[in-house]
């Protein structure tokens, strides 16, 4: 794709986040919008902020149910017609040690994380062949690169997410379908805010953990919008995003399994992962 105007995006997580900075850099370059979330206020305050010159629909939108979206592609077929750009944002988080998660809470997770994305290609993919260029936009993370401690549900999501990812760039690859997958660092949105906490994982250490990992989001998520659109734009099909995600990337590269240790003085400067993994799963209050 060289432009986005006149391009029709379908955005999940549209309600807050890097999912609503992104509905308004699409709009701010000419695109029309198709936004979906579950949560219907977030939506209604993305579509608040969202110029009056832009078509807009929103939808309530749950999408670890294939239903719900295929309900959303009939509804963005019926009021748009095309789909040229797909941005699988949708995603939550869980915390807790592998002992402490319960297989439901990882059914949950990877719910949202991965089969949303698997649902929405299988969905749109249709829609965007038959455009001129299109591309596909999946939100992976920098825990699709490494894999931290009590990050088991989420990490293991975000690399999911990264080969499916590949293996479809791979398999579009000479089609009008572009796939680009996006590693953001640290921004600045409530995913921390709103992750679930294992069922087995103490309280105390799940909200001490929430606020400190919070310091470590400080990119506006306008700035991440940006970069995904000028990636949409020029085709790349790998994006990172913030200093950190390229120091992550860099680290993994050069020493693949021994990369925590390489990066405690960056991940763990106070010894609260090591603390964490000395005392027995969900021992604690």
């Amino acid at each position: 794709m060289r432009t986005l105007e006149g391009a029709v995006a379908v955005v999940t997580g549209a309600g807050s986040g890097i999912g609503r900075a992104l509905a308004c850099e699409l709009a701010a370059r000419g695109a029309d919008l198709a936004l979906a979330d579950v949560d219907e206020s977030g939506l209604a305050q993305t579509r608040a902020a969202l110029p009056a010159a832009r078509k807009v629909t929103t939808q309530r939108v749950d999408v670890s149910q294939p239903g719900d979206v295929a309900l959303f592609r009939a509804a963005v077929e019926r009021d748009f017609g095309r789909c040229s750009v797909l941005v699988n944002n949708a995603g939550v988080a869980l915390y807790g040690r592998f002992e402490e998660v319960s297989q439901s809470d990882l059914e949950w997770i990877f719910g949202v994380n991965f089969w949303g994305a698997v649902y929405g290609c299988r969905e749109f993919l249709p829609l965007l062949r038959r455009e001129p260029a299109a591309n596909v936009v999946t939100i992976s993370s920098v825990f699709g690169l490494i894999g931290p401690p009590l990050q088991c549900g989420y990490s293991a999501t975000k690399f999911a997410v990264r080969g499916f990812s590949e293996v479809l760039r791979h398999e579009l690859a000479y089609s009008n379908v572009r796939v680009t997958v996006v590693h953001p660092g640290g921004i600045k949105t409530n995913i921390a805010a709103r992750a679930r906490r294992g069922a087995g994982a103490p309280e105390s250490e799940w909200k001490a953990n929430t606020k400190s990992f919070e310091r470590s989001l400080v990119m506006p998520p306008s700035k991440a919008a940006r970069r995904i659109a000028d990636a949409i734009l020029r085709d790349r099909p790998r994006l990172l995003i913030g200093s950190d995600a390229f120091l992550l990337d860099a680290v993994q590269r050069f020493w693949p399994a021994r990369y925590l240790a390489m990066l405690r003085p960056l991940l763990d400067p106070r010894g609260t992962y090591a603390a964490l993994l000395e005392r027995p799963p969900g021992d604690g209050a």
